[in-house]
């Protein structure tokens, strides 16, 4: 009640009691600060009444005051009903003033330093070049500016509009729209929007330029022979150096926006001829559905809202940053989703196999790739099953094989060896963070310092024996041998709940562990495409595909996980000849 003018309205007893009556039966009376305030409403209008005790010198005279309710409202400014028009309006107004006007309400035009109208005259018409000041092409629009100073005022027709369209702007993109909501989209994608004073219309000139970095090698598929560029966090340039290794008319590349205020840019590229179509128009439609603010985390925030919820560890896509990758998979029948800021592509559908390929199997010839994925099969199955093992074996030495008697810690050390694994996992994900947030320069001399000197130290005072700090080791290159990063991690929260469930059940935990765990592998789906194939369902051509890498000519047929439409490879003269 501070801070508001009270208004005497009387003193009568009489008039006091009648208002006394009449708020203490309201049932929205209510006490303030100790104070009586009643609240009474007369017709529409609604009375905070406020009685106290005064008078002179003792006196008990009861004084009525009136006083305006407090705002229910936390943000008491309103828009006008005219800034409400304005802001609301579709129509591009035909006075370039009030075109002005609408810019204002609608996107700070005058308020945000980097929202700019340059107005000019051009053929005696009065026009407002619209655009934000970062994204403009500077030379593009000077050139173009230039160019329609040319313009002579005497050949202006009435309708302006179609003769700087036609004959006075001269660039590849430019288009017209009749909304003004669009033309803002437009601007805020990187365009500029011209206005003219008298036209109900707008021309886009896409003149625009994005703060990028070049293309360079990603740091998580780096081969050895190949290709070094990689995709960066502009669309255009990740579809573009796809379609230079796929000049296939039929690649289709459809764009869609995604988010009420970040309008984010998500392309969904296929074959036309050869993807599952009835996947393509299942992928668009969860993205239509998408109804956020934005998704300005890029392409995770849009995995998790099309793939579907839930805690499982495994990825549900794959991940690359490789153009050539992603133009093998779109070749194989695979959809791939561009995200806007992003240099991750998201294909789908994919399986668990999906995740431990890796490029450089296929720029080696066949015998040699086949080696190398071999060595990484047996990495990834070492970092899942060799502390597990380990530790059963030292739990349980009557299990122990006569050929194994040497596994074993000669002293246990003073802590369990259970926590000793728990705590050089959590000791091997806090190198990894620190070396996520170090300075290159100095990364590899603190990863040198933590992996030695820590390790040996703690050796040395007994803590931890050496058996762990080797197969944790070992545990630790296979997990960084997997090809997918996401995979890698999922493999890490899997060998904990092993070891965890080992220690506790031995023999059985560590078989109704995996057993879960394939369990899980089996259900989970991805795009309805079963996580394990060709393993379960069994399918002989496909894990033949997996274990070996086959010779380039040898892959006649695409697989049959992503229903092609179209399954042959090669043509049938070629099948001949191979």
């Amino acid at each position: 009640m501070a801070g508001v003018s009270d208004t005497l309205i009387g003193t009568v007893d009489q008039t006091i009691e009648g208002v006394r009556d009449k708020a203490m039966s309201a049932p929205d009376n209510r006490n303030i600060d100790g104070e009586q305030d009643y609240v009474v409403q007369n017709g529409e209008s609604e009375y905070l009444f406020h009685l106290e005790a005064g008078g002179e010198e003792g006196g008990n005279e009861e004084k009525l005051k009136i006083k305006p309710p407090e705002s229910k409202d936390p943000h008491p400014y309103k828009m006008t009903p005219e800034e409400k028009r304005l802001k609301e309006a579709e129509d591009i107004p035909k006075r370039l003033k009030d075109v002005k006007r609408i810019l204002e309400e609608k996107v700070g035009l005058g308020a945000s330093f980097d929202v700019l109208m340059r107005e000019m005259t051009y053929g005696g018409r009065e026009t407002g070049l619209f655009y934000l000041n970062g994204f403009a092409k500077d030379e593009v629009l000077t050139l173009i500016m230039m160019r329609l100073t040319e313009i002579d005022p005497k050949v202006m027709t009435a309708n302006a509009l179609q003769r700087f369209f036609h004959l006075y702007i001269p660039h590849i993109q430019v288009e017209k729209v009749d909304k003004i909501t669009a033309a803002i989209d437009k601007v805020l994608a990187g365009g500029s929007a011209l206005f003219i004073d008298g036209e109900t219309s707008a021309i886009v000139i896409d003149a625009k330029t994005f703060p990028q970095r070049g293309p360079e090698e990603p740091s998580l598929e780096r081969v050895v022979r190949g290709a070094r560029d990689g995709f960066i966090e502009t669309v255009l340039t990740n579809v573009t150096m796809v379609r230079r290794r796929l000049r296939d008319p039929r690649l289709k590349l459809e764009m869609l926006k995604v988010g009420r205020r970040s309008k984010t840019d998500v392309c969904v590229a296929y074959i036309n001829d050869i993807a599952d179509l009835s996947l393509v128009d299942e992928v668009k439609k969860k993205i239509a559905e998408i109804d956020v603010d934005g998704i300005v985390m890029a392409d995770k925030e849009l995995e998790e809202a099309i793939v579907g919820k839930g805690w499982s560890p495994f990825p549900a896509v794959r991940y690359t940053e490789r153009p050539d990758v992603a133009a093998y998979h779109l070749i194989e029948g695979h959809v791939c989703l561009f995200v806007d800021t992003s240099p991750s592509v998201i294909v789908l559908p994919t399986t668990f196999f999906h995740h431990v390929q890796h490029a450089e199997e296929y720029r080696q010839n066949p015998f040699i790739g086949t080696y190398m994925r071999w060595v990484r099969f047996f990495g990834i199955f070492a970092s899942l099953f060799m502390l597990p093992l380990w530790l059963l074996l030292v739990l349980m030495p009557e299990a122990r094989p006569e050929a194994l008697g040497f596994i074993g810690p000669q002293e246990t050390g003073r802590i369990p060896l259970l926590v000793q694994f728990l705590l050089v996992e959590v000791g091997v994900d806090m190198m990894r963070l620190a070396a996520i947030h170090t300075p290159t320069p100095l990364s590899t001399a603190m990863g040198l310092i933590a992996a030695i000197l820590i390790g040996d130290i703690a050796v040395e005072a007994g803590l931890f024996v050496n058996e762990v700090i080797l197969y944790m080791a070992v545990a630790a290159v296979g997990m960084f041998a997997t090809p997918s990063y996401e995979l890698g991690l999922a493999n890490r929260i899997v060998r904990l709940a092993l070891l965890i469930s080992v220690a506790a059940f031995r023999v059985p935990g560590f078989v109704v562990g995996t057993t879960l765990i394939m369990l899980m592998l089996i259900t989970k789906r991805s795009y309805k495409t079963p996580y394990l194939w060709p393993f379960i369902p069994f399918n002989a051509r496909g894990l033949f595909d997996v274990v070996f890498r086959r010779p380039f000519l040898s892959h006649r047929y695409r697989t049959t996980i992503t229903k092609p439409q179209d399954r042959d490879r090669m043509t049938e003269l070629q099948h001949r000849q191979t």
